[in-house]
């Protein structure tokens, strides 16, 4: 039992490193990239206190060489998952009753490993199997992840802290149990801190969890599982399984002891999770939690007051950053005919000068995409723009994917406000602009709220203060994180809780919070000091 009220160590963000020429984490990582590039890993599922190979394996091929092979990944079957479930709850027993300063400690220490001995390998891990450059490595698989892992304990913390009031001869008490059963984290490919996230929040507020990490990135997912044994997580509280994704959620979904999902990826797939909990409702011990950040069809919108150099920079850098595969990424733009000419020139100039090619070049600006159904799905909707009558590109629209999946950077300009591409998620380097006359303002407006399904990121562009009020007002709902002369992505935890609403989720905003509280059944609790003896009240007199 503690011995004290604590304190927890003040949650910071963590500095990124600039991975400059000369710099000793430059040397590091390129270090830790060739020894790993040399080398194949064998990734098991882990269940428990066991890492199990069932022989069943898939290729793991950094997508930007995609002839090379860096390790393989067993595949689980129903057994295994079912097994993942028994050991998880038999887990949770022991899980559940640690103090929360313990558990605490764990995702503390976590933080710290990546900080320091870890730093280069999950980094470099990062860089070859999702394709992403030292830069947008470092501020994810480090940075991000270790701010989540700090900040989760503070908002822990605070959770713990806030009780009801008591009056005179009560003492009221709240505490915050752990979800009665396990959850089930999935998580996609293109982060590897919301990866790591996505189980540990609810393992931190003391759930035992299934952790079904994207194929495309159980690489990191591997020196994520490593880095939480170091930390003294306890055999069971999280269990990674992989394989074939349909069947891995329908043992999970079977299950009574199911308790909530928190998931990350397509819209429709959590559709189909969302229907599949309904129709199983029934065998559930509790009501499941369902936390979901999903699609986006995010915007930047600029006001004729807007400086041209400040929009084309946000444009390049939302729309282009790897590769556009961020749920956050500028995929529309709406752009006033009288700052047209200045934007396209700037923005035509920043694609042209931006390299592409292996992470292990730190000249390059891009990589490839993840993979080839990916590259293909971009490939098709470039060729459709380059015959469409109401469409233009203006830079771009070449690709190649005899080495790798390389989509060059794409700006597409249309005259048709509702093109395909103007509505459609593609999740790679291609930007769609519509051009509007100044005076259409207003309209331009109501065309960015009514035009996409989804509500995730929206920039906005404006020196005209007035504009900036109406806008913000105008798509109250069209974007759960809402930017204002500044690119719609690269939210920072602790500063910018992240999520969206409509088709984009159930904006329980990672990062803060509002996200913990989804893993904790609160319980009140009111004792009496001296309970009455007779059952008359005095009115009765």
């Amino acid at each position: 039992m503690p011995k004290g009220i604590y304190n927890v160590p003040e949650a910071y963000n963590e500095p990124v490193k600039s991975y400059a020429p000369g710099t000793k984490e430059r040397e590091e990582v390129l270090s830790t990239f060739k020894k790993l590039y040399s080398t194949t890993v064998d990734v098991p599922l882990y269940i428990g206190s066991e890492e199990i190979r069932t022989g069943k394996t898939k290729e793991i091929r950094p997508p930007f060489d995609h002839k090379k092979v860096v390790g393989t990944y067993h595949e689980a079957e129903k057994q295994h998952v079912e097994k993942a479930i028994a050991v998880a709850l038999e887990a949770r027993k022991k899980w559940a009753a640690m103090a929360w300063e313990h558990r605490a400690s764990i995702f503390l220490k976590a933080a710290e490993l990546i900080a320091g001995p870890y730093r280069a390998k999950i980094n470099a891990a990062t860089m070859i199997a999702q394709a992403k450059t030292v830069h947008q490595a470092e501020i994810d698989a480090v940075c991000e992840f270790i701010d989540f892992l700090r900040f989760n304990v503070e908002f822990m913390s605070q959770i713990y802290a806030e009780q009801p009031i008591s009056s005179d001869g009560i003492w009221n008490r709240m505490e915050h149990r752990p979800l009665e059963g396990f959850v089930y984290a999935v998580t996609p490919f293109n982060f590897t801190a919301i990866a790591g996230n996505l189980p540990a929040s609810p393992a931190l507020m003391g759930n035992v969890v299934i952790w079904k990490p994207s194929a495309s990135q159980v690489y990191s997912a591997n020196v994520i599982m490593e880095v939480f044994k170091l930390a003294g997580l306890p055999d069971g509280v999280i269990n990674m399984v992989h394989g074939n994704a349909a069947m891995i959620s329908d043992t999970v979904f079977e299950s009574a002891d199911f308790a909530g999902v928190h998931y990350t990826g397509s819209t429709g797939v959590f559709n189909g999770i969302w229907a599949k909990i309904g129709q199983n409702i029934d065998k559930y011990k509790t009501y499941p939690r369902i936390v979901g950040e999903t699609g986006g069809k995010d915007f930047v919108l600029a006001h004729p007051s807007s400086n041209a150099a400040e929009v084309a920079t946000a444009l390049s850098r939302g729309a282009f950053e790897y590769q556009g595969q961020k749920c956050s990424a500028a995929s529309r733009a709406y752009l006033p005919k009288s700052l047209w000419a200045d934007i396209k020139e700037l923005l035509i100039k920043d694609v042209q000068s931006m390299k592409m090619g292996s992470p292990e070049d730190f000249g390059n600006f891009l990589s490839s995409v993840i993979h080839e159904a990916s590259f293909d799905k971009l490939a098709s909707y470039i060729d459709a723009a380059k015959k469409a009558s109401d469409a233009e590109i203006i830079v771009g629209g070449n690709y190649d994917k005899s080495v790798g999946y390389f989509i060059k950077p794409t700006v597409i300009v249309t005259t048709n406000a509702k093109y395909d591409t103007m509505c459609t998620e593609l999740f790679g380097p291609v930007l769609t602009i519509h051009i509007y006359e100044d005076e259409k303002w207003e309209e331009t407006l109501k065309l960015v709220d009514e035009t996409s399904p989804y509500a995730l990121t929206g920039a906005i562009f404006s020196r005209d203060r007035y504009a900036i009020e109406q806008a913000t007002k105008a798509l109250e709902n069209s974007a759960g994180n809402f930017y204002i002369n500044d690119k719609p992505t690269g939210a920072v935890v602790g500063q910018q809780p992240f999520g969206g609403a409509r088709a984009s989720g159930t904006n329980d905003k990672a990062g803060s919070v509002l996200n913990l509280l989804r893993w904790v059944s609160p319980r009140t609790i009111k004792e009496t000091f001296v309970p009455p003896t007779d059952y008359r009240y005095p009115f009765l007199g």
